[in-house]
């Protein structure tokens, strides 16, 4: 029985904003884009890995969620500790440099890391941190 990541979830806030971070600055296909109300879901991926997804989700959709949960939810986004996802990248030094001239929101240019891996890091539009390393 074989296991594989098909689709993993991070908030967002501003659907064009994550659509231009995930789709003109990353290079992910947007895939799927719902809404419901005042609420709107985009999936995206990298066009080379078709079976793996990210949705983009309005924080505090689920119903069960509190208004104290979505106004913690809302605090944690704003500080950046809330959500965070590892990409790869086949070239870190033109992936960063991509994200430079995009205009993204450094939080780590490429260092090496005592763990062995070479990284940066930046945040997306609703403050998630997104952690690219250089792929072996």
């Amino acid at each position: 029985m074989g296991i594989i990541i098909h689709t993993t979830f991070l908030p967002h806030d501003d659907a064009e904003a994550a659509k231009a971070f995930y789709g003109d600055t990353l290079g992910f296909e947007i895939r799927n884009e719902v809404g419901y109300h005042d609420m709107y879901w985009i999936t995206v991926g990298p066009p080379e890995q078709p079976d793996v997804n990210i949705v983009l989700h309005p924080p505090g959709a689920d119903p069960a969620t509190t208004d104290a949960e979505r106004a913690m939810i809302a605090e944690m986004m704003a500080k950046g500790t809330y959500a965070s996802i590892m990409l790869a990248s086949d070239d870190l030094e033109a992936t960063f440099a991509r994200l430079v001239e995009k205009g993204a929101d450094i939080m780590q240019e490429p260092t090496d890391q005592d763990w062995g891996s070479r990284d940066c890091a930046v945040r997306d539009p609703a403050g998630n941190t997104v952690r690219i390393q250089q792929r072996r």
